[in-house]
């Protein structure tokens, strides 16, 4: 675990309708849900609300980029999202490729069990653990801080 930082993390799965928030231990063990945030006017303050809660680290929010890596109209969402999310929290924000987190979350609800129609309240939550722990698992082998960070000083949209 040389080069792991300590601490907890909250991951960020950011959609058009709902955004998943998961976080960690501050050892990286464990990933977990924690809630599904509607998407409107008040997402960035309840997101905000949990960073009090948590005090992590920093904020992980998973970057939707195409199979051949190249932005789509969700990853300017998510950037816009996250540089929001930055400015209103003064929390350190990365992004990090979140290359199918999402049908990862469906392929394990359905592994367990649950039809799409009855996952559809918690997917968001596990594309954000699913995300949030493979960042977690690059920091341990690599001994470098996944993705890219968001510029505290950048203006939110």
């Amino acid at each position: 675990m040389s080069g792991f930082r300590r601490g907890v993390r909250l991951g960020i799965d950011v959609g058009r309708a709902r955004v998943g928030v998961a976080r960690c231990d501050p050892d990286g063990m464990l990933a977990v849900p924690v809630e599904t945030v509607p998407r409107n006017e008040q997402s960035i303050d309840r997101i905000a609300a949990l960073t009090a809660e948590y005090e992590p680290l920093e904020l992980v929010v998973g970057l939707p980029v195409n199979m051949q890596g190249a932005d789509t109209a969700s990853t300017t969402d998510a950037r816009e999202f996250a540089a929001a999310l930055g400015a209103r929290t003064g929390t350190p924000v990365r992004l990090v490729d979140e290359r199918l987190s999402t049908v990862t979350a469906h392929a394990a609800l359905r592994s367990s069990g649950r039809t799409q129609k009855n996952s559809r309240s918690i997917v968001d939550q596990v594309a954000a653990v699913v995300l949030l722990q493979q960042a977690i698992d690059t920091e341990k082998s690599t001994g470098n801080p996944p993705g890219a960070t968001v510029p505290l000083d950048e203006e939110s949209p």
